[in-house]
């Protein structure tokens, strides 16, 4: 029996668990995640938290919806065995009549696939070690790393989080208006419950004036490293910062992990970047349901 639970009434550890151990297993739907980034959350409960689906969620104009928070790339179904995702979006339909969320990798709709969208992210594998992955990189991120080595760049593990959010916001956060300075307060707490919780990792690089230049954080769950959050400084992108800062990250992680999760972009151009490093697609999809009264649903597409 699927039972849908709010927040409160959670029994964390049992949920917690479901996702630690869950085939589908993310560090994104760990309750103290998910407390950092949505301002309301429930979850689709099967039986005794064998799978769960955790729904952030809002309300507009008296209407509960389902929507994707910022800082979070993938959520869906979690189970500690395969089970019929079918009956949790039968629940979730029942309950919202607006749905917006990112499914993970492991999730497919099946019955629902006329409501789903596919999307992709940019993955390494890390089945060779650092200079064979080297051998992948296409000229362009070569010549890059050459004019970051004659530029003296400098790379940093220990950066507080302000000065990487402070670099995204004078950059990408102006390109994407949707960001709201609440937003960047959620990701700044989210960042400092990551690294005391040793899963999350800043690096950041500087030029040989101690300018700050690149900048990505870095989450880190079982063998899987997901770029979180990145930016450059756009006014000072002819040293090779960008990739400089990339190949940093692999050449740390590729010892310990299994895989480099770019985080992901279906935008042709972003993803051809993170093909230059030899990445792999990999697919999820893109849950729209939209159910509103016919004025709501032209509004709200």
């Amino acid at each position: 029996m699927i039972k849908l639970i709010s927040r409160k009434n959670l029994e964390v550890d049992k949920y917690n668990d479901c996702i630690e151990n869950s085939i589908q297993s993310n560090v994104f739907g760990f309750s103290w995640y998910l407390d950092q980034v949505a301002e309301k959350w429930s979850v689709l409960v099967l039986n005794d938290y064998e799978a769960v689906m955790p729904i952030p969620w809002r309300r507009k104009l008296f209407i509960k919806y389902v929507y994707q928070p910022f800082w979070t790339i993938q959520l869906g179904i979690f189970s500690k065995e395969i089970e019929d995702e079918n009956e949790f979006l039968i629940e979730l339909f029942s309950e919202f009549k607006y749905v917006s969320i990112r499914m993970n990798m492991q999730n497919s709709l099946n019955m629902f696939q006329d409501y789903g969208l596919q999307k992709e992210l940019q993955v390494i594998p890390f089945t060779k070690e650092y200079s064979k992955i080297f051998k992948d990189y296409n000229r362009n991120r070569k010549r890059e790393l050459k004019k970051a080595k004659q530029a003296d760049l400098i790379e940093k593990w220990d950066d507080s989080p302000k000065v990487l959010i402070e670099l995204f916001q004078s950059n990408v956060g102006k390109r994407v208006q949707k960001i709201k300075d609440q937003d960047y307060l959620k990701l700044y707490k989210l960042m400092n419950v990551c690294i005391q919780n040793k899963v999350g990792e800043l690096l950041t690089i500087y030029d040989k004036n101690n300018q700050l230049i690149s900048g990505a954080f870095f989450l880190k769950h079982k063998g899987r490293v997901t770029e979180l959050v990145c930016s450059s400084d756009f006014k000072n992108r002819n040293n090779g910062a960008n990739t400089f800062m990339n190949d940093r990250a692999i050449f740390k992680y590729e010892r310990n992990f299994d895989l480099f999760d770019f985080g992901g972009s279906s935008m042709k151009n972003i993803a051809k970047y993170y093909h230059s490093f030899g990445a792999k697609d990999e697919h999820y999809y893109q849950l729209h349901y939209n159910k509103l009264p016919f004025l709501l649903r032209l509004i709200k597409k």
